[in-house]
């Protein structure tokens, strides 16, 4: 059964530190991530995504919005259960093909979410991934699940 989310919403930030923001559309670019986004590069997590369900459990604890890009994610979707995923899995996001790199991450003492609200979901939630072939992307497109990493 193929396993496939509605992104919500896709974000940006211009400088390391600042909260991403949502954009109309992002570029995926091979080797290097999204165009204009300050965390890009030729790295492992060239992009991460969370599920809105994720952000819907914590904002059912915070009497203040959680809006997208609160938790620095580049795509928001909603659909599919991201951290169940794979390292290996292949998506395709929009017109884009990634892979999933790395589940979760180690979260900053002092993110500006975690001091807000007191939780994080995405050290536990979040997934990052690689691009491999160009594309673009934007609230409304799909992403699907197309391969999952088989270990010999």
């Amino acid at each position: 059964m193929e396993q496939k989310a509605i992104i919500c919403a896709v974000c940006i930030s211009e400088k390391k530190g600042e909260q991403k923001h949502p954009v109309e559309r992002i570029k995926l670019l091979p080797h290097h991530g999204i165009a204009g986004d300050a965390h890009a590069g030729d790295w492992h997590r060239q992009l991460s995504l969370l599920a809105q369900e994720s952000v819907n459990r914590l904002q059912e604890k915070v009497p203040f919005p959680l809006l997208p890009g609160a938790f620095a994610e580049n795509i928001l979707c909603e659909g599919i259960q991201l951290s169940a995923l794979p390292v290996g899995t292949r998506l395709h996001i929009g017109t884009a093909l990634c892979e999933v790199t790395q589940i979760g991450k180690e979260c900053h003492a002092d993110c500006a979410i975690r001091r807000q609200a007191g939780d994080c979901v995405m050290p536990r939630e979040g997934i990052f991934a690689v691009v491999l072939e160009a594309g673009e992307a934007k609230a409304g497109d799909e992403v699907s699940v197309i391969d999952r990493y088989e270990e010999l």
